[in-house]
């Protein structure tokens, strides 16, 4: 069953490029990323533009979505009408890269302070005078660079500010003193920006200095203050406090209550990655078609900033050395974009890594994952939800018609993973995978009827006489677990969010430039049966594919256990009954 994925044949891209030789005029792809190496240290020719995933992205020196847009939102709504509010994301979501560019984009109004807490040791938040002193010798630090600022100040009342340093346990309310009177003096509003807030996060003297912000800002018609305030981090304020003052009668008592709602949508569209591919095509000239290449990889990454920089990056730099363009067969595609995702299946990433390590220390967040993708549980969004919260603060999760899900399926690809490895040393669904995959493999190609074949035969034996509740729990984890074990290294697979519900969800599975559609669902009788039909044959139209399959999880005693396949229309149903 072949996908009908963009080729190398004669195809018109939507720029009218031909994509016949997708790799023709790239020096054959095979130097590119040579190409780039140690020019600019041998002639001086300036380094070409590559995808960054260290960092702060620089448009003059990454392949980037342009964020012009966006400033343009977050100064109309936030700073220019005077509000403190908080960028909390997940890990590498272009909170840093976001601000760097604001602090840019205001300068022709504003003066801009911006401030990054990671710059500050653990000892500078040891208690309150420590804090004041470390707070100004790094706005020193800022006017010794920035001849901007020194001019914007007026110097007297900066003067008082830093002769702070000088006097025995400084505090807080002396600090603000001084920076309101700066803020009254100054030549342009100021707006303060800091980055990494998560720094303090475990620091009392950094609620102080919040609360200090929030009197300052309730009175600010009457005593001068920073214009707007620009907090970034993972966690909101609220979860700041909790970490500190974990009793009850403090964990929603936060001092950053005069917060705006940061509603920003900070994730990228397909037209965004599309725009962003188009820069890049004008350098490389690979021929691809921009649009469904975009679009690809919005599907797999939902957009994750990170998520799909790493992708080009993968394309650009690592698929060459894979087996599958060994003959320069052109990358972007398609299947570039699935072989790219496959490929940081298995990478050891930090944004993988803190995902990891949230689960590990929320283990009501861990099993409330298991349960969407296992169970295809339905969990109403509730914002009161901690272990849901916890998600959603940590771009794991997403709310999305009113229902928690997982917010991409680079995440859920990982998770699944990552739990199917967790389980796979006594699981005996995926060992039975391991010992009956060859079976299912040749010419490189997957049968996937063979796969539902050995999976009803294996089922039946080991957990046909298993109740209603057990089978309903665990059945399609153990067909995911046993399907992980045939694919894995070569093949991905994920669940569809839009189909996914307590009766029904389906899985694709990606297989050396295949792709399958298996329904895995609960019975319900004939009628339930025939309608789960219907839609597993829209679907297929949706994906231009003319044969699917679906697994029935089947309690009725005089069920006909096996294999069968079905005709409807132009489409071909191969249905398993276990």
């Amino acid at each position: 069953m072949q996908l009908r994925l963009p080729a190398s044949g004669a195809r018109v891209g939507e720029d009218g490029s031909s994509l016949l030789d997708c790799t023709r005029t790239r020096k054959g792809n095979m130097s590119a990323a040579v190409d780039r190496i140690g020019k600019q240290g041998e002639t001086g020719i300036k380094m070409t533009r590559y995808f960054n995933t260290e960092g702060r992205c620089k448009p003059d020196e990454h392949y980037m979505v342009r964020l012009d847009d966006r400033l343009a939102q977050i100064r109309e709504l936030f700073v220019d009408r005077k509000k403190y509010f908080v960028i909390n994301r997940g890990r590498q979501y272009g909170k840093t890269t976001t601000l760097m560019a604001l602090e840019d984009y205001l300068r022709d109004s504003y003066t801009v302070i911006a401030m990054d807490f990671q710059m500050m040791s653990t000892s500078n938040f040891a208690d309150e005078s420590t804090f004041v002193i470390a707070f100004i010798e790094y706005m020193e630090d800022l006017f010794s660079m920035d001849e901007g600022l020194e001019y914007a100040i007026e110097a007297a009342a900066f003067e008082k500010l830093t002769a702070l340093k000088d006097m025995e346990n400084v505090t807080l309310d002396k600090m603000f003193r001084c920076l309101s009177k700066i803020c009254r003096t100054a030549k342009k509003p100021i707006v303060l920006m800091i980055d990494e807030v998560d720094s303090a996060s475990n620091n009392q003297v950094f609620i102080d200095f919040l609360a200090q912000l929030r009197g300052y800002y309730l009175a600010r018609d009457r005593r001068p203050i920073f214009h707007s305030v620009i907090l970034a981090g993972v966690y909101d304020i609220k979860n700041l406090k909790l970490k500190i003052r974990p009793d009850s009668e403090h964990q929603y008592n936060s001092p950053w209550n005069i917060a705006a709602d940061f509603d920003i949508d900070m994730s990228f569209s397909a037209d965004q990655i599309k725009a962003m591919l188009t820069e890049y095509e004008s350098d490389h000239q690979t021929g691809m078609d921009r649009r469904a290449v975009a679009e690809a990889i919005y599907q797999y990454t939902s957009g994750y900033p990170y998520l799909v920089s790493a992708v080009c990056k993968l394309m650009d730099e690592k698929l060459l050395a894979h087996k599958a363009f060994a003959s320069g067969q052109c990358i972007w595609t398609r299947e570039g974009v699935s072989q790219a995702v496959g490929l940081m299946m298995k990478s050891n990433t930090p944004l993988f890594d803190s995902l990891v390590k949230q689960l590990d220390t929320y283990k009501d967040l861990r099993k409330a994952i298991q349960e969407i993708i296992y169970q295809g549980k339905r969990v109403p969004f509730s914002p009161n939800e901690k272990a849901i919260n916890l998600g959603i603060m940590f771009g794991f999760l997403k709310e999305e018609n009113g229902q928690v899900v997982l917010s991409n399926r680079v995440f859920e690809m990982y998770l699944m993973n990552l739990f199917a490895t967790e389980e796979s040393l006594d699981n005996t669904a995926f060992n039975q995978g391991e010992r009956d995959r060859n079976q299912f493999l040749s010419g490189g190609k997957l049968n996937m009827d063979r796969v539902l074949e050995k999976f009803v035969e294996y089922f039946h034996d080991i957990y046909g006489e298993r109740d209603i509740q057990f089978v309903e729990a665990y059945g399609r984890k153990f067909f995911l677990l046993y399907l992980k074990s045939i694919i894995n290294g070569t093949g991905n697979y994920y669940l569809e969010a839009q189909t996914r519900d307590a009766g029904r969800t389906d899985v694709i599975v990606d297989y050396a430039g295949e792709q399958f559609i298996i329904e895995m669902k609960i019975w319900r009788g004939n009628e339930y049966n025939e309608r789960g039909e219907k839609q597993l044959t829209g679907y297929l139209e949706y994906f231009h594919l003319d044969k699917g399959y679906m697994l029935s999880f089947n309690f009725n005693k005089k069920k006909e256990v096996g294999v069968r396949t079905i005709t409807l229309g132009d489409k071909m149903i191969v249905e398993a009954v276990v």
